[in-house]
């Protein structure tokens, strides 16, 4: 289901994928976050994703009252405290997706799916 906004000139129909595109870049900027993670269902293996594919790693759903509930697969730096970075990341992605769109945020899922060291 797409994310409508109505306005006195018109609708406006924003599809998840441009949501999901939109909060990945914010992901990828926050401290403490190497990137997105795409799992294999069937082997269960965690790959970090590149740039241009960071939308697998993240799952957006627009429910039928019009609010957001944005899922994240990501791989953390290692050191870094993951109470943080995730708090770090649901207060940025919060109010920057907030702003984009003028859709309101439900609920933000973090999957924590590996750990990378970074030189």
């Amino acid at each position: 289901m797409k994310g409508h906004i109505d306005s006195q000139l018109g609708n406006i129909l924003i599809d998840p994928e441009v949501i999901a595109k939109y909060a990945g870049s914010t992901a990828v900027e926050c401290f403490g976050i190497v990137g997105m993670a795409a799992v294999s269902v069937k082997d269960g293996l965690v790959k970090l994703l590149k740039g241009d594919s960071l939308t697998r790693g993240i799952s957006v759903i627009v429910d039928e009252n019009n609010k957001l509930e944005i899922d994240f697969h990501v791989i953390v730096s290692y050191g870094v405290s993951i109470s943080t970075v995730s708090d770090n990341l649901i207060q940025n992605v919060k109010y920057k997706v907030e702003e984009f769109t003028g859709l309101e945020i439900k609920r933000i899922n973090i999957f924590v799916e590996g750990v990378r060291v970074i030189d």
